[in-house]
């Protein structure tokens, strides 16, 4: 950690808006410093694909999952936002990540393992 505060990166579907919006708010309140998505790409801020080709948009996401990691890179941990236990296949990725890399974990709800 560097500095007073410990800087975490949320982690989880972007489906979840209002969900990452709380957990920001909360956990900044803690005393954190609180990395989160650039973008909701699945919920609210669908104008990103509009017009854009398959290999335009598989770009562009690979892109914003290669940031999200550069992101945990800059973190002391990460955040998993994930209601009801939902765990995707880029946030799994994510998690193995964040693990590979000694960050620490935390979920908004204990994982089925």
């Amino acid at each position: 950690m560097q500095g007073p505060y410990p800087v975490i990166t949320l982690c989880g579907s972007t489906r979840f808006r209002d969900e990452f919006m709380a957990a920001q708010k909360r956990l900044t309140l803690e005393g954190n410093i609180v990395i989160s998505v650039g973008l909701f790409g699945h919920s609210g801020d669908m104008e990103v694909w509009e017009g854009k080709s398959e290999d335009a948009i598989t770009a562009t996401k690979e892109m914003l999952d290669d940031m999200h990691k550069r992101k945990i890179d800059m973190s002391d941990g990460i955040f998993v936002v994930n209601p009801g236990g939902y765990i995707g296949s880029s946030t799994a990725s994510e998690i193995r990540y964040a693990l590979e890399h000694g960050k620490t974990v935390r979920y908004l709800e204990d994982p089925d393992v």
